[in-house]
């Protein structure tokens, strides 16, 4: 039973490495996306990398409630498993090409102001 926790701990270990762009161990890897991961999602995280020292222990691991581990690894996963990596990429790129827009369209904006403050236009 608890080698299915962490089968559902390594999983969501790669799904936040693969679809969060996030390495290295549950916690670093949880930190890393910390901003783009709703509150619950990092807690539900957390909790499941703060369990993982103690699932290992044999007498500790008797301690731990393995059903709200395992509930809050689904609710982590199916959450992972719903980011669209390509969507992501797209709203970047998005941003990118709306940031650069509207400095050009600033910069043209003042430079009609000072040719009409100069009295060219």
């Amino acid at each position: 039973m608890a080698q299915d926790i962490f089968a559902d701990i390594k999983e969501v270990q790669d799904l936040l490495n693969s679809r969060a762009e996030a390495s290295g161990d549950l916690a670093g890897a949880l930190a890393k996306a910390r901003r783009r991961l709703p509150r619950r999602i990092y807690k539900q995280g957390m909790r499941l990398a703060e369990a993982l020292p103690l699932l290992e222990h044999p007498k500790l691991r008797q301690i731990q409630d393995e059903e709200s581990l395992r509930k809050a690894a689904r609710e982590v996963k199916r959450h992972l498993k719903s980011i669209d990596i390509a969507d992501r990429r797209k709203g970047r790129l998005l941003e990118m090409l709306a940031g650069m827009v509207f400095s050009l369209l600033v910069v043209f904006v003042l430079l009609v102001v000072v040719l009409r403050w100069r009295g060219f236009v």
